[in-house]
């Protein structure tokens, strides 16, 4: 899988970050396919040269997204992103322009979803 990420060394955006959202435009876009399994860190960390744990962190935020899943001795896979309903489409579209309007970064609304959110 060489050439999954490409890093700009002398960009603004953080090679984290770099690295995230590449790979969750692949999966998008569907270059990247449900089960696919991804190179492991240190190994994608090896080919960018970049620490293990900058590519671990990537990955981790990946897997909070629902993006990939890591299973000890599977590795992290692609997961597919599951279809949302048009309803939770609309709802998430009126809390982002609720939360706009109330002067609330994208970080403050995704908060407070998480907080209403049953456990």
């Amino acid at each position: 899988m060489a050439g999954l990420v490409a890093l700009d060394a002398g960009g603004r955006v953080p090679p984290f970050e770099q690295v995230r959202s590449q790979i969750a435009a692949q999966i998008g876009a569907g270059y990247l396919v449900d089960g696919e399994r991804l190179p492991s860190v240190r190994g994608l960390a090896d080919e960018l040269g970049l620490a293990a744990g900058t590519v671990a962190k990537a990955y981790q935020l990946l897997e909070e997204a629902g993006l990939v899943h890591t299973a000890r001795g599977a590795g992290t896979r692609v997961v597919r992103p599951a279809e949302v309903p048009d309803a939770v489409a609309d709802a998430a579209r009126a809390l982002a322009a609720a939360a706009r309007a109330a002067g609330l970064s994208a970080d403050q609304a995704a908060t407070t979803l998480k907080d209403a959110w049953p456990a």
